[in-house]
């Protein structure tokens, strides 16, 4: 027999940093459930707008609070599972310290503006490698100490570990890939409809990766473990392990439906997401069945408790998910706060819960002493479930609102509600309300973090823990009745990786290619013209402000939206998008038919005060750029940068491009100063009103009403 120790300092670590970011992240994202209900909350400061403040919170919750929860389970189970230590110890280390360094990062340039404005990838190109790198020791770290291990199988958990770390690094890698033009600035390799897809590809996938698999792979160990009880089905697992991650890669197109994206694409997303129900929902199955004949425990244990209602919540948003992925559904859904509501169904239940069930097991282990206080934890358990049903319920009801009202007609066929901005003032109530969930689910998740503290203080840590396991020699005689998994899969961990990395790349290879290659997929327009180098630079004010997070740039051929935002958008008018711009959320009105509705005086008291141009308008004011400059010696780099990415610039443009972008902005400057504004041509909303002005006018849009 060999004698090993188990590292629960690294644990321990991860658990404290999932803790403190934890609270950063959702008491950014009360700040922001607020703002949009108390726009005085922005503080008219360019740090704390809601735009800014939005990636920081999904951010911070997704990869800091989600991400060290998720590195606390495994280097807590996969070491215990696979009877060895972890292969490193410095990689858990680079591990540890490195992702927390990426969070810090992330947490200084969000508020910053340093952003590329794709959604959950939001982070710029260096701290993009950092992640690459660390991720990929984490990787490594896990496949040595697989093949290392002490056991003659590997165990589901560790399954579900692996794919989550071959997946998540494919995603990364092809939706980071950028060209720099600076230490903080890079535009996406991708263009329009193509960029579009990888982003959702990786931006659904990151939800399955990241906050599911990794999530499920906790959950095969930890709820057999505070149940005292094997896992249901052993057999079961196997068919939700590679039906689950084979179908989700596919299902990312759902959230393009009736967009400028290909039907194919758009349908194939549709026809995997129906599919996903069935491996989704084997999965919770597997874990509460695992609990039958135990329910007169999970009355009494506040662990099993956290449990049932985190699997829940993960089988109530994998079938939601499925069924707004139909037409139908999506039609009604897209773009509300409908979607807001069904991902935090999954954020708050499914993760912060079942973080927190973990956390109430693992701590009085790794302490040596029993939960500090029962009382506070039922309390935590009962102020979180209030918490998650006070944010979903107004979402769900500001989402059907919001599109009831998107698609309302008179009996004379007219919109009935014509001015975007009464959609808005009648969901402020709900946000609030939202803002009031957010706030009692946040004091739960304090009280927990003060539980765990005080049985931290109260107890003696063990920062080790001796283990004995045969020596490798005596493992390999597989029994004459080994199952076929255990034996083609689980004894070869290499093989294995390699195996999962096939099953996910097929399906992103089979949707990427046409639409990378082949020409009828993207019809390109004459008349769609690469933006003037004012425009470009006013691109890049747009994406560093974040208006993605509240303005979609992409009309649907819906009768509602082309008679209020006008004709519906066409793939090939986003050819020189880097990056796209669709959005996925409406606060505000879509704005891809923006250009020439309004003069350029009114896009300038609009961003000075809202409330001006749209009384009761809840969008920030942006006070600043009219006061700051606009960097115009970026603009050759910027053409240059362009040109590389297929831009049609004429060569050597960027030699005169700034001059062109002088003698844009002094018209803009002229067309101000007869409306009675002065201002001087080089300050950054000058560009911003140039592109704006820009947006939908290469074809002629038929109708559309003002956007108010």
């Amino acid at each position: 027999m060999d004698e090993f120790r188990y590292d629960n300092k690294l644990v321990r670590n991860f658990a404290i940093a999932s803790l403190v970011f934890g609270v950063v992240g959702m008491l950014v994202g009360v700040l922001i459930a607020f703002q949009l209900a108390f726009p005085a909350l922005n503080f008219d400061i360019p740090y704390t707008t809601f735009s800014r403040l939005r990636p920081l919170h999904t951010n911070a919750v997704i990869f800091a609070f989600v991400g060290n929860a998720f590195f606390m389970g495994l280097y807590y189970s996969a070491p215990r599972v696979l009877k060895t230590p972890m292969w490193s110890p410095l990689l858990g280390q680079i591990n540890f310290w490195g992702w927390q360094i990426i969070i810090a990062a992330a947490a200084i340039t969000l508020p910053l503006g340093i952003t590329t404005g794709k959604e959950y990838a939001e982070l710029e190109w260096p701290i993009d490698i950092a992640i690459a790198l660390v991720w990929v020791a984490a990787t490594v770290n896990l496949v040595m100490t697989m093949v290392k291990r002490r056991t003659e199988h590997i165990y589901a958990a560790v399954w579900f570990y692996l794919a989550s770390f071959v997946t998540v690094a494919m995603l990364h890698v092809v939706n980071s890939m950028e060209l720099p033009i600076s230490a903080f600035k890079s535009y996406s390799l991708y263009a329009g409809v193509q960029d579009a897809l990888v982003q959702w590809w990786y931006g659904h996938n990151a939800v399955a990766f990241f906050l599911t698999t990794p999530f499920l792979g906790l959950m095969y160990y930890f709820l057999p473990k505070a149940a005292n009880r094997p896992i249901y089905s052993y057999r079961l697992s196997i068919v939700h392990f590679w039906s689950l991650i084979f179908l989700y890669i596919w299902a990312g197109p759902h959230h393009l439906l009736y967009t400028a994206l290909p039907d194919w694409a758009q349908s194939l997303g549709t026809v995997f997401s129906i599919m996903l129900i069935a491996p989704s929902w084997g999965g919770m199955i597997n874990g509460l069945f695992t609990l039958r004949g135990a329910w007169d425990k999970v009355r009494e244990d506040v662990v099993l408790k956290f449990m049932v209602v985190a699997v829940t919540a993960y089988g109530m948003a994998t079938f939601e998910g499925p069924m707004l992925s139909l037409k139908n559904v999506n039609a009604i859904a897209h773009y509300t706060d409908w979607i807001v509501a069904h991902v935090h169904v999954g954020a708050l239940g499914w993760n912060g819960f079942l973080t927190f069930a973990i956390m109430y097991w693992l701590f009085p282990k790794i302490y040596n002493r029993p939960l500090y206080s029962m009382k506070l934890a039922n309390f935590h358990f009962w102020i979180g479930t209030l918490g998650i049903i006070f944010y979903a319920v107004p979402m769900y009801w500001a989402g059907w609102t919001q599109s009831s009202m998107w698609k309302e007609f008179t009996q004379e066929g007219f919109l009935k509600y014509p001015n975007f901005l009464e959609t808005v003032t009648q969901l402020k109530p709900l946000y609030a309300l939202r803002g009031f969930g957010g706030t009692i689910y946040l004091i739960g998740f304090l009280v927990g973090a003060y539980n765990l503290a005080m049985t931290a203080l109260k107890g003696k840590f063990s920062p080790y823990e001796t283990a004995t396991a045969p020596a490798l020699k005596a493992i390999w005689n597989p029994p004459a009745n080994e199952y076929w998994h255990s034996r083609i899969f689980e004894r070869k961990p290499v093989f294995f990786t390699a195996v999962s990395l096939v099953a996910v790349i097929i399906g992103g290879v089979i949707e990427m290619i046409p639409t990378f290659m082949v020409e009828s997929n993207i019809p390109t327009i004459a008349s769609v013209k690469p933006y003037t180098p004012l425009e470009l630079q006013g691109r890049d004010i747009y994406v560093r402000e974040g208006c993605y997070t509240c303005h979609s740039q992409m009309v649907r051929p819906f009768r509602s939206e082309i008679e209020r935002y006008g004709e519906y958008s066409k793939a090939g008018e986003f050819v020189y998008d880097h990056p796209f711009q669709w959005g996925s959320k409406r606060t505000g009105p879509d704005l891809h038919r923006l250009g020439a509705k309004y003069p350029d005086s009114w896009h300038y008291n609009h961003m000075e005060d809202p409330t001006s141009m749209s009384p009761g308008s809840i969008m920030p004011k942006y006070p600043w750029l009219l006061e700051d400059d606009l960097d115009l010696s970026t603009t050759p780099t910027k053409i240059s940068a362009m040109r590389t990415l297929g831009v049609p610039y004429d060569e050597g443009y960027e030699k005169v491009a700034t001059d062109d972008a002088k003698k844009q902005a002094d018209q803009i400057v002229a067309n101000l100063k007869k409306d009675g504004i002065k201002t001087k041509p080089e300050k950054e909303i000058v560009a911003l009103i140039a592109y704006m002005q820009r947006l939908g006018t290469d074809i002629k849009a038929e109708t559309g009403v003002a956007l108010k």
